[in-house]
């Protein structure tokens, strides 16, 4: 996966907001899956993966329903956040 800025953390975070509470961790590790395999496409071919985009975390996004947050500091957006910085945390631990 690409390196990720403010907006990959916010598209993520508005992906997961449309999501059921309980279906949020999936969707979120599928998301980054599909992160990851753009980016791989688009090292070995040179072009944009053609459903998940150019190995960004929003171009992943992108190609998903997202909700619009209440607020920018509403708290289910915010957990959203949080679940997706922690997510990327717990991966560059691993990596």
């Amino acid at each position: 996966m690409r390196p990720v800025t403010l907006t990959d953390l916010a598209a993520a975070a508005r992906v997961l907001l449309a999501l059921p509470k309980a279906q949020r961790a999936a969707g979120l590790a599928a998301l980054i899956a599909r992160a990851r395999t753009a980016d791989q496409h688009r090292r070995d071919t040179g072009r944009n993966h053609p459903a998940y985009g150019n190995g960004t975390l929003l171009a992943a996004a992108l190609a998903h329903p997202r909700a619009e947050p209440q607020s920018p500091g509403g708290v289910d957006y915010l957990m959203c956040l949080a679940q997706v910085i922690d997510a990327l945390l717990a991966r560059d631990r691993t990596s």
